[in-house]
């Protein structure tokens, strides 16, 4: 239950082609897209955001890398 094919996922864009109509399924495609995008693109920014609220400290070195270093000596 949950997998659908190739069948059915024709069944329901015939159907939902006879709700909306085919100028309406256009808009409606659009629509999606460009709220996929916008999606991405706020997640991008998000991203970036984060990275820079919190950078990356370069000269702290982790407590097993510092064992390690100071065994090797």
């Amino acid at each position: 239950m949950g997998n659908i094919g190739m069948g059915e996922l024709i069944v329901i864009l015939v159907i939902v082609l006879v709700i909306f109509g085919a100028g309406k399924l256009a808009q409606v495609g659009d629509a999606l897209g460009k709220g996929i995008a916008n999606f991405r693109k706020a997640s991008k920014e998000g991203l970036e955001e984060s990275k820079e609220a919190a950078p990356a400290k370069k000269d702290e070195v982790a407590p097993r890398e510092q064992a390690k270093e100071e065994t090797k000596e």
